[in-house]
């Protein structure tokens, strides 16, 4: 595997088998070992369960771990041709080469900036590393794209043993910041490619980008499953699993004033008992604003999945790195694919 950017990219027989593989390891399968290597983390945006998780799961692999955060580097610079005379004091053309020398695979984590919708769109930062760098790159978070959480999630799904073609509903929730699209984007590909039946509930004028809604409905239509939106907040009442999540207006990019406007009347967005059916399962990726996003009754009781959700992080992320490092230079995956798609 070179790196991973989105999971939607992955076959879907390959997706499956890191999820079976996610499940083991939570069983207590024992991890293979890659003694000699080296993952390198580098967080440009804040983290409390991937940063955990991911030095969690460089120890189970035996893996040395060489972490950087924002704070400690140079401000970066990722455009082409730039006459560097402000505050960024390194280019991505010197740092991803540098950085990927020192060890096996590099994982990136970088938000949305929210200057400019079309940088942001191009996923520069991740981008740059991505091409810039000797190693594979895998995305701990992008502008665009969570993998690691969608793998996570759909682990959770699986283990639960959730139908393929269930209901799943995103639902978009009233938070009083302009948050990002990638894990949204994430969870609607990840339950298409699943197969489920997929709807994004959300107000007039916060439907994800085009090209996003695009491509779930082509992985809807490749596995059996349906995708829709709908900008009725009552459409998680016959859900069976209820996903919030909180997004930016592509309409307000960058305008924080305008947004907040906008939103003056969206704070019944909120997913509270009434919101779902007997039986329905809730799913956030945390961190959440309670009595926000999610009332307490709900985070709080037997529908709640978040901190399965959370533990899964660490197992899934433990697949993922033991496939990726599983060629000529670590040792054999215990990862079982289809003939098909292949170790």
């Amino acid at each position: 595997m070179n790196g991973l950017y989105k999971l939607s990219e992955l076959d879907a027989n390959l997706v499956e088998a890191l999820s079976n593989r996610a499940t083991e390891l939570r069983r207590g399968a024992t991890p293979a070992r890659y003694e000699g290597l080296a993952l390198g983390l580098l967080f440009l945006a804040p983290s409390l369960r991937t940063q955990a998780s991911m030095q969690r799961a460089a120890g189970l692999l035996g893996l040395d771990l060489v972490q950087l955060t924002g704070s400690s580097m140079w401000k970066l610079e990722t455009g082409d041709g730039v006459v560097m005379d402000s505050d960024a004091a390194e280019h991505v053309r010197e740092a991803a080469p540098v950085l990927s020398s020192y060890v096996d695979a590099l994982c990136v984590r970088s938000f949305a900036r929210f200057e400019d919708l079309a940088s942001d769109l191009a996923d520069d930062v991740f981008q740059g590393f991505a091409q810039h760098s000797s190693v594979p790159v895998v995305s701990m978070e992008s502008a665009l794209w969570h993998p690691l959480q969608a793998l996570a999630d759909r682990a959770t799904l699986d283990q639960l043993k959730v139908s393929t073609r269930a209901k799943l509903v995103l639902t978009w929730t009233w938070h009083p910041r302009s948050l990002p699209h990638a894990v949204a984007n994430s969870t609607v590909c990840m339950a298409a490619q699943r197969g489920m039946d997929v709807v994004l509930a959300c107000p007039k004028g916060w439907e994800l980008h085009e090209e996003v809604i695009a491509q779930a409905k082509l992985l809807a239509d490749a596995s059996g499953g349906s995708f829709e939106i709908t900008n009725d907040p009552g459409a998680t009442k016959d859900a069976d699993i209820v996903y919030a999540k909180s997004w930016c207006s592509l309409e307000s990019w960058g305008d924080t004033a305008g947004e907040s406007f906008k939103k003056l009347e969206l704070r019944d967005w909120q997913v509270t008992p009434d919101s779902l059916s007997a039986g329905a399962r809730f799913m956030h990726c945390l961190p959440v604003r309670r009595n926000v996003v999610v009332s307490d009754a709900v985070l709080d009781g037997p529908a709640s999945l978040v901190q399965r959700q959370a533990e899964n992080r660490l197992h899934a992320q433990t697949a993922l790195l033991e496939h990726m490092l599983s060629g000529p230079a670590g040792c054999e995956s215990p990862l079982q694919l289809p003939a098909e798609v292949g170790a």
